[in-house]
């Protein structure tokens, strides 16, 4: 069992730039992963957001190509967002730094030329959203003939998002005989499916499977669907709220309830796929910052978003499915911090709490507008204070929750 990240057996230069950003205990998933995909082996990741995967795939992928033979672009990521795919690029930037290895994001909302130049040039490792690699393939401005490496991660929020024929079209692109890694916070039919037509007798991990991260605390708010402004803006405005992200279903929700909550006088911002690559820049830099520290989302930022300090993430309505639920819910609470998940309830939403709670195989602690958590049963049964209408759209809302570091005693762990 490795207790430090160097006893995963990585060259001397990874080593230390893995002490160099503080990361000395590897997360479970790193844990497992990375000796298995060093050894060249195929692999299924199974775990939730915020674990570490970023690391656990790019540190095997930096060893290897630093290892082997230089020349033309050896490694491929793709992800379902250009938010994720930028975070890892940035990641893959950093530690590749320390081994002379380059590479370059390839999404959408910003310009083909630096891209095209880039790919052109033969960046040791590309990391993309599926479309706009497609772009590139049809104008020959990339050679896939070289990838050593496949990642698939976030496999099924690419599938749910409707890329499995532009998967399809990449994987037809790359050399047959090449290593592959699937992460995927579940294991659908869909995505077992995929894994077996395109994996090779893969080794298969699971790690905190379909439940939110260990030290996220969890409420439920019991509201009519004409109360959730106002007692959104109630616990905004308590202290520790420090860092929001509350999740809304539509774009012009978002929009809206950003306007809503900035009217309030608390300054806040809005990310959703209607807005420009670099209004999307912008506004999470602004939430990173603490310039605003309320960001209204649409699920674009539920698997992509990494920014450190998350106190709460405020669900503004019921999250569609379960893994929804757990995955906007790993924006806090990341890497071993504490964080709250809130989420508003109208009495239409009850159906979706319960089939969320059946998933998890718990119910989800009730709080009443004070704070305090309240019985569940006679909650269950509590009328709103207003007759709800049906709901502008479906949102999702965090819970008030600290993310708190972890203290000096404690190892830190790198997170995806």
């Amino acid at each position: 069992m490795a207790t430090t990240m160097k006893d995963l057996n990585l060259i001397p230069a990874l080593a230390e730039a893995v002490e160099d950003m503080g990361f000395d205990k590897p997360t479970p998933i790193q844990e497992q992963a990375i000796p298995i995909a060093l050894e060249g082996r195929d692999l299924i990741g199974c775990a939730s957001t915020g674990t570490g995967k970023t690391a656990a795939f790019l540190l095997p992928i930096l060893q290897r190509l630093r290892e082997g033979k230089a020349g033309g672009s050896r490694a491929l990521i793709l992800s379902p967002t250009r938010e994720l795919a930028m975070q890892i690029d940035e990641q893959a930037l950093a530690l590749g730094y320390y081994v002379g290895i380059s590479a370059v994001s390839v999404v959408g909302g910003v310009k083909m030329e630096p891209q095209e130049r880039a790919l052109k040039a033969g960046s040791d490792m590309i990391v993309a959203t599926p479309g706009r690699l497609l772009d590139h393939m049809r104008f020959e401005s990339v050679d896939l003939t070289k990838i050593e490496v496949l990642v698939l991660d976030e496999a099924d929020r690419m599938l749910d998002m409707g890329f499995l024929p532009d998967i399809k079209r990449i994987l037809a692109a790359l050399p047959k005989d090449r290593q592959t890694l699937l992460f995927s916070a579940t294991m659908s039919p869909k995505i077992r499916a995929l894994a077996e037509e395109i994996l090779r007798d893969p080794a298969m991990i699971t790690v905190d499977r379909q439940k939110p991260a260990t030290g996220i605390e969890q409420s439920v708010y019991l509201v009519a669907t004409d109360d959730k402004r106002s007692l959104l803006t109630r616990l905004l405005r308590r202290k520790g709220t420090d860092s929001v992200l509350v999740f809304v279903a539509r774009k012009a929700d978002a929009d809206r309830l950003a306007r809503s909550i900035t009217r309030a006088g608390i300054e806040a911002t809005s990310i959703h796929a209607d807005r420009s690559q670099e209004q999307r820049t912008e506004a999470l830099e602004e939430f990173r910052t603490g310039r605003c520290p309320v960001l209204v989302a649409t699920d674009v930022a539920a698997r992509g978003l990494d920014v450190d300090g998350i106190s709460h993430v405020i669900n503004f309505n019921v999250p569609y499915s379960a893994e929804d639920y757990i995955h906007r819910s790993g924006r806090t609470a990341r890497a071993g911090a504490l964080g709250e998940v809130l989420t508003f309830v109208s009495p239409e939403e009850r159906r979706g709490l319960d089939e969320i709670e059946r998933v998890l195989g718990s119910e989800i602690p009730r709080k009443t507008d004070g704070g305090s958590s309240s019985n569940s049963r006679s909650s269950r049964n509590a009328a709103p204070s207003k007759p709800a209408e049906k709901p502008a759209g479906r949102s999702r809302r965090p819970r008030p929750a600290r993310r708190r570091s972890k203290s000096s005693s404690q190892p830190a762990t790198a997170k995806a």
